[in-house]
């Protein structure tokens, strides 16, 4: 990895939605994925045009927030792209370095570093563009105390689900236009400092259908890794030219969150009324000639169905969810690392399959 880190990140800070319905999503989050409440700003905080939950589980924060009146970017953003991701924060320990090394190298400025201050102290935020209309946010908050930034405060709702055992952003998918995934690695590798771990071609990703291609972009330290997917020639539409028809362009397809134990989370996650893509009985057959011995029950990862996967390091267990909006935009990866550093290749072919099954019910293969 690279001996000068210009751009120190020590993890992903929040992950900001623009969404239909803030209030209703947050609900959703709660209940169906185990977020606790944790602060609120809208009108009661003095926010004239849009409203915003914060929720946290363990490390992963998400920020969900909606226009509340018609003539603003919030709600153009909404009308053109549905539920989606809008903003990836990313904590450092200095947001103006953090611009100011950013843009040098070419990044076009989202938001010059700004200082936010309340009785709890200061948050010093910088933003750049990414691909789409996705910004990258510097978030510095060594000298804050409260529980999430200025302009926010704790929220304290009766209702609190437990959680599902989620503990961190283990990797955030960004799906680009045709010919713009070797732009945007170029970008993460000359404007933030990114190393390619992995590369993934038409070759390794397709089926009879649908391919595509992906190149895994992380930051010095690992914490941060962007897959970057771009559509490749098929018989028919692939799932990410899918994406970008219905979100209008470029943008975070999934955010893949770790945990500890995927049999709890996943039985969680189902009894609450999260759904998943259909893995067939087919998968389970070969898999442990693939993956050799592991140690879940078999029949177990069937009856869930949990995809594993095996590299060099080890293996790791992973789930997709469906869209969690009508658009068949974004949805959640679970994933349970065992040593493995991969992002399951050998499941690839399988999870399209199951994919392409949901696009054809939707007419959109």
């Amino acid at each position: 990895m690279n001996q000068t880190d210009f751009l120190p990140i020590n993890g992903t800070d929040y992950v900001e939605f623009y969404v239909g319905n803030a209030k209703q999503a947050a609900h959703y989050y709660q209940t169906a994925f185990g977020f606790q409440p944790l602060a609120y700003a809208g009108l009661e905080t003095g926010l004239k045009d849009r409203t915003s939950y914060v929720l946290r589980q363990n490390k992963i924060t998400f920020v969900l927030t909606s226009a509340i009146v018609p003539d603003s970017p919030i709600a153009e953003h909404h009308r053109m792209h549905g539920d989606g991701v809008k903003f990836v924060a990313l904590w450092v320990d200095d947001a103006r370095q953090s611009w100011k090394e950013t843009t040098q190298r070419g990044a076009r400025s989202y938001m010059e570093p700004k200082t936010m201050i309340d009785e709890n102290g200061e948050v010093i935020m910088s933003g750049i563009h990414t691909y789409g209309e996705t910004i990258h946010l510097f978030i510095e908050r060594r000298n804050y105390f409260g529980p999430f930034m200025p302009g926010f405060k704790k929220w304290e709702p009766l209702y609190r689900p437990t959680d599902v055992g989620l503990k961190y952003v283990d990797h955030m998918v960004g799906n680009v236009g045709w010919g713009e995934m070797n732009k945007w690695v170029n970008f993460y590798g000359k404007v933030m400092g990114f190393e390619q771990l992995i590369s993934f071609d038409d070759k390794d990703i397709s089926t009879e259908y649908t391919a595509l291609m992906s190149k895994v972009m992380a930051n010095n330290n690992m914490r941060i890794k962007f897959p970057i997917n771009e559509p490749a020639e098929g018989k028919k539409k692939s799932q990410i030219e899918e994406y970008i028809d219905f979100y209008r362009g470029a943008g975070v397809q999934h955010v893949a969150m770790a945990t500890d134990n995927i049999i709890e989370t996943i039985t969680a996650l189902r009894s609450r009324g999260v759904e998943f893509l259909h893995v067939p009985d087919t998968y389970y057959d070969t898999v442990v000639e693939r993956v050799k011995a592991i140690d879940e029950d078999i029949e177990v990862l069937k009856k869930l169905r949990i995809l594993v996967d095996r590299d060099e390091d080890g293996y790791l267990l992973q789930l997709f969810t469906k869209p969690v909006q009508d658009r068949p935009t974004v949805f959640y990866e679970i994933i349970q690392r065992k040593g493995a550093k991969s992002f399951g290749k050998g499941n690839f072919k399988a999870l399209f399959e199951a994919i392409e099954l949901e696009q054809q019910n939707r007419g959109t293969l």
